[in-house]
């Protein structure tokens, strides 16, 4: 596999207009951006609609779109709705952060009137979308307007008919919510238009999408709603097990995630058909895959569905190499990124092996002063088959990493670097330096790690329900000179794009000619 290099930036951090990064002249000038920078890969974070807590791991359905990511300056130019709306709309008071509150109320009430104005029923482009996603988006859709009716709650709460799907019931919210069902199909339309346009001028640059898979889906999903049969559900279709992970350095009393817990032994007998129709989604999204929570595959852990924490949880048997063995089968050879990170047993780093997928080396988890023997997150002990990060959205920012290290730890990546000089507020650079130049195949950067951004450009906390999911880019604080200082470090380290490679061999046959 060749050398190649990254940027993690979420959709959600562009600076966009109207309160949220969306698929915008920003998004455009940020694949512009990264191709400056002789860049392959652009790694973002889940794509589906938010559900409470904001999370992209928390969506309301695995295949759908977020419809906040949606352009109102495209539906402007399309003549749906005005510039003054959208100008005059409350988007919140805070442009380095997402309110999300606002993208709920303001943003869909924006949407609906596009929708409104948008006479989409006659639009044939429309009715193809519609007819080659039926598998998916008729549930999606009515799931949505059915939760509106209700008041937004959890599906297991609606009235008994409705919630466990009785046919005479789907008969009547189909009719009685008509034109709240269609207008859903139309976010989903808009949604992938935008986005498939996106990813099209991405791919035509040389741009990869690194996508995002989370493991579990949302329990209050359009997934678990249409099909508890894949789900450790009981009779009234609510779990009796959830996800979580247990206490380890991010909460000492583990992660209650509460996403409802596959039946694998159903998938098994299905062939593990949903899993390859997930699969074959995401990379109808994506170029490469990003498998959150790898580890689960191999063992995932059970917590009783009563609990308040993860403690009481145990593990249990996940379905291994038989499913990534399917997924070969089903789809051919894909790029595939194993979240390996956590606490590993051998029978995990056995499947890593087995799947032949890279997995992931943070240097934020590498440098203990009181480990002789150096962890495998050392850039020294760092394998070429893996993707190795400054940090992920879970992680600190490097600069906030470093600031916040021992003195002893801090001297072992002084130490290390051979960098005695440099104010740790600057050692940034430094560090991505350092990912670059280990012998991975590939580097991916978060975005904060390359421009030096504090804490308070974290993504995310891992085992806290609010806060998360909100930092945004503000407009000009790239600075002007950081895309050909990343360039030229990407060159030296021998990751440049083929289309950027393919440049300097061209500039240097130039100069060859020249020198005759």
């Amino acid at each position: 596999m060749k050398r190649a290099a990254g940027v993690l930036m979420p959709v959600f951090s562009l600076p966009s207009k109207y309160g949220i990064g969306c698929f915008d002249g920003a998004a455009y000038e940020f694949v512009d951006w990264l191709v400056e920078a002789g860049q392959t890969y652009w790694q973002i974070l889940p794509l589906g609609p938010t559900a409470y807590g904001d999370s992209p791991y928390q969506a309301y359905s695995t295949f759908a779109g977020n419809p906040y990511f949606i352009s109102l300056t495209e539906l402007i130019k399309e003549g749906v709705l005005s510039a003054e709306e959208c100008d005059n709309a409350d988007w919140g008071n805070d442009p380095a952060k997402v309110d999300y509150d606002k993208q709920a109320t303001t943003k869909m009430a924006l949407l609906r009137k596009a929708y409104q104005n948008s006479k989409i029923a006659e639009n044939e482009e429309f009715r193809n979308f519609v007819n080659e996603n039926h598998w998916w988006l008729n549930d999606y859709a009515l799931f949505m307007a059915v939760k509106a009716r209700f008041g937004g709650k959890n599906w297991t709460e609606w009235a008994e008919d409705i919630k466990l799907r009785y046919s005479y019931a789907m008969m009547y919210y189909n009719e009685q919510l008509y034109f709240d069902i269609e207008f859903q199909k139309y976010v989903q339309f808009k949604f992938f238009q935008q986005w498939n346009n996106l990813k099209k001028y991405a791919n035509d640059k040389g741009i990869k999408i690194v996508g995002d898979i989370p493991i579990y889906v949302s329990a209050d999903s359009s997934d678990v709603w249409a099909n508890p049969q894949l789900f450790q559900l009981d009779m009234n279709n609510k779990p009796y097990a959830v996800a979580g992970c247990p206490p380890d350095a991010f909460s000492a009393t583990g992660q209650l995630w509460g996403n409802p817990l596959y039946r694998w032994d159903y998938h098994e007998q299905t062939g593990y058909q949903w899993w390859m129709t997930r699969l074959w989604a995401s990379y109808q999204m994506y170029d490469v895959v990003r498998i959150d929570h790898f580890r689960g595959f191999d063992e995932y852990y059970s917590i009783p569905a009563t609990d308040d924490t993860a403690l009481n949880g145990h593990w249990e048997q996940g379905p291994g190499m038989k499913l990534f063995n399917r997924m070969n089968e089903y789809l051919g050879k894909k790029e595939v990124i194993a979240e390996d990170l956590g606490t590993l047993t051998e029978s995990v780093v056995q499947l890593v092996k087995d799947s032949g997928f890279p997995g992931m080396k943070i240097l934020g988890f590498a440098f203990y002063a009181d480990d002789l023997y150096g962890s495998a997150y050392m850039p020294h002990n760092i394998e070429k088959n893996s993707v190795v990060y400054t940090g992920t959205h879970d992680n600190e920012t490097i600069t906030g990493w470093a600031k916040g290290l021992k003195e002893e730890d801090l001297q072992l990546v002084r130490d290390y670097l051979c960098d005695y000089t440099t104010p740790v507020e600057k050692l940034y650079m430094p560090m991505a330096a350092m990912a670059l130049r280990t012998c991975a195949d590939t580097c991916i950067i978060p975005l904060q790690d390359y421009i030096g951004l504090d804490n308070s450009a974290r993504v995310n906390v891992p085992g806290t329900a609010q806060g998360n999911w909100g930092w945004r880019l503000l407009e000009g604080q790239i600075p002007k000179d950081l895309a050909k200082q990343v360039y030229a470090m990407t060159k030296a380290f021998k990751r440049l794009s083929e289309s950027a490679f393919a440049k300097e061999l061209k500039a240097q046959e130039e100069r060859r000619k020249e020198a005759k």
